[in-house]
């Protein structure tokens, strides 16, 4: 019978539940997240109804955040800009991370001619300053949700693809895939069943990371006028909007500025609270 040691599963939410800045992160990130995509539903107004009688009103009781330059009410846009910039965000990540988990655990298992060159690809990706490629990338492309996922997570693997390498690098010598591999189990099977769920909880604090990263990434390139065009709000497109006037009209950038904040400190603490929870070696205590 094959020794194997794919990480215990049981006592993980029983240790997340321990790391109560996780627990509230996790909290705050599902509700924001909920609100945004339920914003038809709980938006007091549409995101593109101009009212240019209520051109920048601070916040009041009709409108909680107030309104913008053209009189749109605040709240309403971002809500309506959450669900862009998570929805890039979470695509971005699951697409980077998926290709950063493929080319590492192909370059640990196979090693050699392969190895090299896939690590030589992540070293050059790495050299590459992402910012100013993006910026690149975005002028020569349609401003969409897709595209700018697409882009976002095309040149956002390179850690996720080392931090597999290095597991695959060690859980292939294990005993269970050794035998695995006696009994004529393919390579395939072998990275897909044995080795691939002993590296899940890297691959997962990564994702999560990777979402707050893309977040930040998708508002810096709306704000530089790149990203997803107006009259589809985002949060940094509408912080782009509001820059003239963010000394004598102070809601207009606190807000959504607020609102990047929040979700990106939230998905970083819900990933340090999954990598101590998913580490193998944690004691229950």
């Amino acid at each position: 019978m094959s020794e194997r040691t794919v990480v215990p599963r049981p006592g993980v939410w029983l240790r997340l539940r321990r790391h109560r800045l996780a627990v509230l992160s996790l909290g705050i990130f599902a509700l924001l997240t909920v609100a945004c995509l339920a914003a038809p539903l709980i938006a007091p107004y549409e995101f593109d109804t101009i009212d240019l009688a209520s051109v920048r009103e601070p916040p009041s009781s009709a409108h909680w955040m107030g309104t913008d330059d053209l009189g749109r009410d605040l709240m309403t846009r971002v809500l309506y800009g959450g669900r862009v910039s998570i929805l890039i965000g979470v695509l971005a990540a699951v697409l980077g991370t998926g290709l950063g988990a493929l080319i590492g655990s192909l370059a640990g298992y196979f090693g050699g001619r392969l190895e090299s060159v896939l690590m030589r690809l992540t070293d050059i990706a790495f050299a590459i300053p992402t910012l100013p490629l993006l910026i690149v990338l975005a002028s020569y492309t349609q401003a969409a949700i897709l595209s700018m996922a697409l882009i976002i997570g095309f040149l956002s693997w390179m850690t996720t693809a080392r931090v597999v390498r290095g597991e695959v690098l060690s859980l292939k010598q294990m005993t269970y895939v050794e035998a695995a591999r006696s009994i004529g189990a393919g390579h395939g099977r072998i990275i897909g069943r044995h080795i691939l769920p002993n590296v899940v909880g890297p691959i997962v604090v990564g994702a999560t990371l990777a979402v707050g990263n893309a977040i930040i990434l998708e508002s810096s390139l709306s704000f530089l006028g790149l990203g997803v065009q107006p009259p589809v709000p985002t949060w940094g497109n509408m912080l782009m909007d509001a820059q003239a006037t963010m000394a004598t009209k102070p809601w207009l950038t606190v807000f959504p500025g607020f609102a990047i904040l929040l979700v990106v400190l939230a998905v970083n603490f819900i990933g340090d609270g999954l990598q101590d929870a998913l580490d193998p070696t944690a004691r229950e205590s």
